[in-house]
């Protein structure tokens, strides 16, 4: 059985196959077991994720692309032309020529972790727009990272959509932020999407939809465990859980045994009793003055809010505070 003394903090240079086998070993040490959210998206866990998108009951991402069309022109004047994108977690970039439409950008540069996936979509994106430099790094974005030399004497304007922040508790989430700022440096500003506090019904069905493309998202995760990392986790006794939880105003997402099972993983050996759970994912939901305040203990003063009729969702434009916070 593995400890967490076995699987500390793990090195930020280490190859992201390493970072996986930690993160795995000490998540299913806990009592309460828990992977971090960012290992679902292998390329088929990215497929799927961009399923969940367009299923009827997941309305973040067709709102968030409302918001950003509407208010295109107000955002483009007031960001200004000549800077670069820095996209966190970048996905399949469906959502990101909005951006770059509003705004004569000097260069995209998208980050994700997952680097098949990542380049797959700068296709589309460079054959759109062949005169825009176009440079893709695969690294997780929780991380710093070093942008092109080429693009240094611009502009930076990060690019965070899709309420990707409510995944992280808010300490991770201030993190977060906080490495965005490294990342994207002085003068810099941040668009990011959040997810509003809603009624119960309309949240749980975003992440358990009729069809079953989340709960097979979740499960994906177990299967990438037992294929990456030599694992014999039982697959048909998990079952897809999500729950919301109005004390930390989240949804959370489990994995639950359906019956006492053992496996292994990376040769430590796991028990998990019926009921038992993984938590996989949290997705927080913010009303404007808890998302005021997470910007700001991540190093980043709100100038500009967009919502949609409904006030399900909202974009934030960000500048950076002028105190270097990473310190």
């Amino acid at each position: 059985m593995a400890t967490a003394a076995d699987v500390l903090d793990r090195v930020e240079d280490e190859p992201l196959h390493a970072q996986f086998r930690r993160d795995v070993l000490a998540g299913l040490s806990r009592a309460q077991k828990a992977i971090p959210a960012r290992w679902f998206y292998d390329h088929h866990g990215s497929e799927l994720f961009e399923q969940i998108t367009e299923l009827a009951e997941y309305y973040p991402t067709r709102t968030e692309i409302g918001i950003l069309a509407e208010h295109c022109p107000e955002i483009g004047q007031v960001v200004g032309a000549g800077r670069v994108v820095v996209e966190f977690g970048a996905g399949s970039a469906t959502k990101t020529p909005l951006l770059l439409d509003c705004i004569a950008p000097a260069g995209y540069v998208p980050i994700d972790i997952s680097g098949d996936f990542l380049r797959e979509s700068c296709t589309p994106l460079q054959a759109r727009y062949p005169a825009l430099p176009i440079h893709p790094v695969e690294a997780d974005f929780g991380s710093p990272a070093v942008l092109p030399a080429a693009l240094e004497r611009h502009g930076r304007l990060g690019f965070f959509p899709g309420s990707t922040i409510g995944n992280m508790e808010p300490f991770a989430a201030v993190d977060l932020l906080r490495t965005m700022r490294a990342t994207l440096g002085e003068d810099s500003l941040l668009l990011i999407g959040m997810d509003r506090i809603k009624d119960e019904a309309v949240l749980t069905a975003a992440y358990d939809d009729a069809m079953g493309v989340t709960a097979e998202f979740n499960l994906n995760l177990a299967h990438r465990i037992n294929r990456e990392l030599g694992g014999t986790i039982p697959l048909a006794a998990l079952q897809h859980r999500a729950i919301w939880n109005d004390d930390r105003a989240r949804i959370e997402m489990h994995l639950e045994a359906r019956h006492d099972i053992t496996f292994d993983v990376a040769g430590h050996r796991f028990t998990m009793h019926a009921g038992e759970t993984i938590h996989t994912e949290n997705s927080h939901k913010y009303d404007m003055r808890s998302a005021a305040t997470l910007l700001l203990a991540g190093g980043w003063a709100p100038l500009r809010r967009w919502r949609d009729a409904d006030d399900a969702f909202m974009v934030i434009l960000a500048s950076a505070i002028g105190e270097d916070l990473t310190g």
